[in-house]
């Protein structure tokens, strides 16, 4: 176990209850339909059609396919019925343009998910000293709080995210963001990047779905297995269309080390499986707005960060959140320094939100879910600056 330093400061001004009264979700669904890096991260390939002019599904299917996905129909059904299994890193795609998600029915039923793994990044106890640049000290651990259910009415609105990896089916967290470009009715999820790609030494990961404020009145594990599917995805689920990461990560991301971290950011773009019609936002009753002009960890009183830790001594059932005074980690001195808090939530919470109160009292989403060391006693995530904005925009433009 690393030492633990206490950083000689007084705690926090507590953010969670500020926020509580703006994170609420309603219970019903709505009726209403410092970067430097400016230039996007990704170009847009994929058709905003969900289905083909035969009317066949083609959910997260582009017009364009890599050259290793589904050309035609009946290579679609070869894909649906374990093609995707197929992790040859000679053909692993990984470019930015490349993704792909063709929908399969009924792949993340409660068994698969009950399988998933946390997806996490392994950082090494002497990580302030991989870069030679000035870091606060390491802050000291905040025991995770579990959130109030049900999470409708007392949460974000985050969920879990779900993907196939060449290791087996595993799990993040996602929150809810706002879309300018589609007031009050976003289809977008905010999550990390190594969530949805491997980094430097992979690809696009696969069957990428999302299901917001999952196991809603915070059952056990065991008892999950026999609640009501309006329990244990209140919202459905939302397969990914789109995905969109920074090519910092994509060329740098590592398992281990901290490597692209610093830019380990990604935007979803969702839809419905049971083809309601409606918008995510619509759906869930809220939606977070991302801030791209954060101020620096030392001007930060509070921030509070959610997710659903998977990793013992947690077991992926219950959202938790943690809340301290952010200070900074560097680890690639030519990128924004990470925030990082003290915070014992483990893998299976990367990607989950940031907030902080912003204007008007309401939260705004900084940063998420990155990387933490074993045993977990802190958890860090980028700063959104201009790259993370680019991400965000080619997202928004997809829909």
């Amino acid at each position: 176990m690393p030492r633990i330093r206490r950083a000689g400061r007084g705690r926090p001004v507590l953010v969670t209850a500020a926020l509580a009264a703006t994170l609420a979700l309603t219970a019903t669904a709505c009726s209403s339909g410092d970067d430097s890096d400016k230039k996007a991260d990704a170009k847009p390939a994929a058709s905003d059609s969900a289905q083909g002019d035969d009317g066949k599904d083609r959910l997260g299917l582009p017009d364009k396919l890599p050259k290793d996905l589904p050309t035609s129909m009946k290579d679609l059904e070869g894909w649906k019925k374990g093609a995707w299994k197929d992790w040859d890193k000679d053909q692993w795609v990984r470019e930015a343009e490349d993704f792909a998600n063709p929908y399969i029915k009924g792949h993340w039923d409660l068994g698969r998910m009950k399988k998933a793994e946390d997806n996490e990044k392994n950082v090494p106890k002497d990580i302030e000293s991989t870069s030679g640049a000035a870091n606060t000290a390491e802050p000291r651990p905040v025991k995770a709080q579990a959130v109030k259910t049900p999470y409708t009415r007392n949460a974000a609105p985050a969920g879990k995210v779900f993907m196939d990896t060449p290791e087996g089916p595993m799990v993040c967290s996602g929150t809810v963001v706002k879309d300018p470009r589609h007031p009050g009715k976003s289809n977008l999820v905010a999550t990390a990047g190594h969530c949805v790609h491997s980094g430097g030494s992979g690809g696009w990961l696969r069957n990428i779905t999302f299901i917001p404020a999952f196991n809603d009145k915070g059952r056990s594990m065991p008892a999950v297995n026999s609640a009501p599917p309006q329990e244990v995805a209140p919202y459905g689920q939302w397969w990914v269309k789109w995905a969109q990461t920074s090519n910092y990560w994509i060329q740098k991301g590592a398992k281990s080390g901290g490597g692209g971290s610093q830019q380990d950011f990604a935007v979803l773009r969702v839809e419905p499986v049971n083809k309601s019609g409606k918008s995510l936002e619509e759906t869930v009753g809220n939606a977070i707005k991302v801030n791209f002009h954060a101020p620096s960890s030392s001007r930060i009183k509070g921030v509070s960060n959610y997710g659903y830790p998977a990793a013992p001594p947690f077991d992926g059932a219950r959202m938790y959140s943690c809340t301290d005074r952010p200070g900074a980690l560097t680890i690639d001195p030519q990128q924004p320094a990470l925030y990082r808090i003290g915070c014992t939530m483990t893998g299976g919470s990367s990607g989950g939100a940031w907030l902080i109160e912003g204007s008007g009292g309401k939260p705004e989403l900084i940063s998420v879910n990155s990387i933490g060391p074993h045993p977990a006693t802190w958890l860090a995530g980028p700063r959104l600056g201009a790259t993370a904005k680019a991400v965000f925009d080619a997202a928004s433009k997809k829909g």
